[in-house]
């Protein structure tokens, strides 16, 4: 899964990165210790009413999906697994609403309850996580975002740490992925087909990352949430032994 993750750059290098025509991220800055109903940035795509282009953005974003209706709320809902990206739960979003969570890592346990160690999972640069985004109106008429990220079956040196990972995308997918055109088809059948591309599209993406993919220890102090300083660009340093 993904609990936590780091990102080291303020919104402006994250529109010149991922080539945004703007960002709505508001006062937004680096944070190392990025939790579930944090917000975050995320970069999307939309169709403004006219226009011949999509535009692409870098707007903040809350981690935590809204719950299925009428079900007790179990802890956030932060993860949609790639396996289910077209079930029913998520093929509204999945179809419609694609994002990049960008990040520098991720961070995840091993070891007995009490005595966690943590790893920073991380590559050689920004890594650009698959997400799904939606966004609803309040009553007093306020609209907010949110977002989850996807995830795969762990590999490589992630599937070392734990069973699973991000689905993680190489660059020249990611026009692909952010596409606000919907890919819901005619039919079911065409719909099924577009849902099938763009799943095999993420595996084969993510797999690709995944091999570059490394692993460090660092402090157990990353394990409380409340008693870090999220900015503390020490929280994702090698743990000297």
């Amino acid at each position: 899964m993904c609990g936590r993750f780091a990102m080291n750059e303020d919104v402006d290098d994250l529109i010149r990165d991922f080539v945004a025509a703007g960002g709505r991220a508001g006062d937004w800055r680096p944070s190392y210790s990025i939790a579930p109903t944090d917000s975050a940035p995320i970069v999307r795509e939309w169709q403004p009413e006219g226009a011949d282009a999509p535009t692409r953005e870098v707007t903040l974003a809350t981690w935590d999906w809204p719950q299925p209706a009428g079900a007790p709320r179990r802890g956030p809902i932060i993860n949609a697994r790639l396996e289910k990206l077209d079930q029913r739960f998520w093929v509204g979003a999945f179809s419609n609403a694609r994002c990049i969570v960008p990040m520098l890592g991720y961070y995840e346990w091993t070891g007995e309850k009490g005595a966690k160690q943590p790893h920073f999972i991380h590559g050689d640069g920004l890594l650009a996580a698959a997400g799904v985004s939606w966004a609803s109106k309040d009553a007093d008429g306020d609209w907010s975002r949110v977002f989850a990220v996807v995830t795969r079956e762990a590999r490589d040196a992630s599937g070392e740490v734990h069973d699973r990972m991000p689905a993680f995308l190489e660059p020249d997918t990611w026009a692909t992925w952010l596409n606000p055109q919907s890919i819901t088809g005619a039919n079911p059948t065409e719909s099924a087909a577009n849902r099938s591309t763009m799943i095999d599209l993420l595996d084969r993406t993510s797999t690709a990352v995944a091999a570059t993919i490394r692993t460090r220890l660092v402090d157990r102090r990353v394990n409380s949430v409340r008693a870090i300083d999220p900015q503390d660009a020490t929280l994702v340093a090698a743990l000297e032994t």
